[in-house]
Formats: structure tokens, C-alpha cells, sequence
């Protein structure tokens, strides 16, 4: 439940967030310096955005599945530890387990740093011997995982069940209330249940999903519990996407002429009062400026002429026209002189 929770929370802002970023992203890459942007309620920023936003939770759906199947082959299971196939015998499972402790024995360890890891490793061997060939213990283990393993008062096929169902039911009750997906939950619902009440393997987990992964991957079979797992997280993060993607997959009504009229006067008035408001800081800002030299008349000359001079020399002749022309003025000026004798007007 609290990986669920974690994913809820990144699914809240990170496909919002991640979107803004690629559309700037976009615009700086496919707009030229000085052409203008879309602007943020136009159409065709809310085209793009709404594209961009859909790619961005399909693929987010995607890796978090890759990242749940990813921590469940990082967990392992115990015939990953004690390297044998899922189907391995009693006598399999005794044999290879003697084999791996007489080599990661703790006797045999030099270092106590190397003492206490072979104590550690062996333990889990041992675990994993006990659980996998007690016929009760791996029948749970093989649904439930190494959860059983903390359990209490429990020593039945059938207290293990009941213990097991008890955990997964508040999965249920609370997605159900939040997402309304009814129809799904019951359909997961009835494969888990079958999956753990049964004696036998899912046939859809030994007949189609673990012979497509061991034959086109290099994937691992499914044990049930990793098999569900898995499904849990598909059907979490998928129902959360699909709430996600359905305003942008909703085709947006077209804007009447009407609506157009007033978003325009809208902008319209947004731009006049930014004018308004840029012209007031600029009293502001001047005012504060010729705080200093109030009163001193001299002060105040030699200002205006300084800011004359740098309006000619920064903003007029800075013109390209006004350049070009200059030039012009030059070269008729100097009709006759040397080649060298030419120069171009300071920039």
C-alpha cells in the first residue's frame, strides 16, 4: 500500500510537470529566435500541450510497470538463492542446499567481516530449505511470498489463505471507493483468489506468461506472488493514467465566435493594464533615479545632455537605416580617395 501511495503522489504532478517542460523544450528547439511562441489558451499551444501530455503518461505508465518488474527480480525468491527451477523436487532442493553449505559454511570464513556475512547467507539458505520443502510452507510461500515467513499462528493450508486474503482485501476496498472501476477489481479479485485457493498454477502463468518470458526474454519465471505483484501495480498505475488521459483524449469543443470575442478583449484588457502598471514602475524607477540631483540645476543639464548623447550614440545610430545611411553619406564625401583610404562607419 505505500509503494501504491508513492506512485499516487508522483502520478499528481509529475505528468503536469514533465509536460511543461518538454513544451518549452519544443518551442525552443522548433521556433526560431524572435518568432513568436504559442501563448498559453491559444490553440495551438493547448494542441500541443495536449499531445505532449499523452505521450508523457503512456510513457510513465509504462516504466512504472518496468519499475515494478524491476524490484521484483531485485527481491528474488528463494529458488533464485538456492539456484534451481521453480518445479524442482524435495530431494533437489536437499541436495543443492548441502552443496551450498559446505561452501558458505561461517566455520569456513576468514574475517569476522566475512564471518558475519556467511552467518547472514546462510540463514536465508536455510530459510529457503525449510520453507521449499515443507509442503504447507511453499504452498504459501509460492502465493504470498517471504511475507509468510513473519506470520503467526499459522500452520494449516488453510490458515495460511485466510491470513493471505485478509492482507490483499484492503487493496480492494480502498481502490474500488477511489476509482469506481468495479467491473476490473472483480475480475482481479477472481484471479487472485483462484490463484491462491488453488493447489495447482495459474494455468494463464504456466501455459502463456512464464513460456513467452523464458522463451523471447531473458526474464525469469513468475512465481503467483510475483505474478501478482505485478498485477497490482499494472492495474493501480493503469486506472490512475486513464484518469489522467481522459480530459486530454476528450476532444475540446470548438471555440464559438462568441467565446473567441472574449478571450480576445480579455487578452486585450490583460495587455493594457500590464502597459498601465509597466508605465507606473518606470515613474517609479526615474523618480528614484533623479532623487540625487533635485534642486542642482547644473546636475540636472549635464544629465540631459549625458543621456542625450547616449540615446544618439545607443538607440539612433545603432539603427541599421540609419547606419546604411551614414555609410552612404561617407563614400560620396570620399568619391576619388584611396581604397584604403575607405572605412566603414564605427559600430
Amino acid at each position: 500500500m505505500s509503494s501504491n501511495l508513492l506512485s499516487y503522489v508522483g502520478w499528481t504532478f509529475l505528468p503536469n510537470l514533465v509536460t511543461g517542460w518538454i513544451q518549452s523544450l519544443y518551442y525552443g528547439i522548433t521556433i526560431r529566435a524572435g518568432d513568436p511562441k504559442p501563448q498559453p489558451g491559444t490553440p495551438r499551444y493547448l494542441k500541443h500541450r495536449r499531445r505532449i501530455h499523452i505521450a508523457v503518461i503512456v510513457i510513465y505508465l509504462l516504466y512504472a510497470i518496468y519499475e515494478a518488474d524491476y524490484w521484483v527480480r531485485q527481491s528474488g525468491d528463494f529458488f533464485q538463492d538456492l539456484n534451481l527451477p521453480i518445479d524442482a523436487d524435495e530431494r533437489k532442493i536437499k541436495s543443492r542446499f548441502r552443496r551450498l553449505a559446505a561452501i558458505h559454511h561461517p566455520d569456513k570464513a576468514v574475517s569476522p567481516e566475512d564471518h558475519a556475512f556467511a552467518e547472514i547467507y546462510f540463514v536465508k539458505l536455510k530459510s529457503a530449505q525449510d520453507t521449499l520443502t515443507d509442503t504447507t510452507k511453499r504452498f504459501a510461500y509460492e502465493r504470498f511470498g517471504p511475507d509468510i515467513l513473519s506470520w503467526q499462528h499459522v500452520s494449516s493450508i488453510r490458515d495460511y489463505i485466510t491470513v493471505g486474503l485478509q492482507s490483499s482485501a484492503p487493496l480492494y476496498a480502498g481502490s474500488a471507493l477511489v476509482m469506481w472501476r468495479y467491473l476490473v477489481f472483480v475480475c482481479l479479485g477472481i484471479v487472485e483468489y483462484h490463484t491462491l485457493t488453488r493447489p495447482y498454477w495459474s494455468p494463464f502463468l504456466t501455459k502463456v506468461l512464464n513460456p513467452l518470458l523464458t522463451t523471447f526474454t531473458s526474464h525469469p519465471p513468475l512465481l503467483p506472488f510475483q505474478f501478482l505483484a505485478l498485477a497490482h501495480k499494472a492495474v493501480f498505475t493503469f486506472f490512475i493514467a486513464l484518469g489522467q488521459l481522459s480530459p486530454p483524449l476528450a476532444r475540446p469543443n470548438q471555440p464559438t465566435t462568441s467565446s473567441s470575442s472574449a478571450f480576445d478583449e480579455q487578452q486585450l484588457q490583460r495587455l493594457e493594464q500590464m502597459a498601465m502598471n509597466t508605465e507606473i514602475e518606470s515613474g517609479r524607477l526615474l523618480g528614484l533615479e533623479m532623487a540625487p540631483v533635485l534642486g542642482d540645476e547644473a546636475a540636472q543639464n549635464d544629465m540631459k545632455r549625458k543621456v542625450s548623447e547616449w540615446l544618439v550614440q545607443n538607440t539612433i545610430r545603432s539603427d541599421p537605416e540609419v547606419r546604411d545611411a551614414i555609410g552612404r553619406f561617407r563614400q560620396k564625401r570620399r568619391v576619388g580617395a584611396p581604397t584604403g583610404a575607405r572605412q566603414s562607419v564605427p559600430s
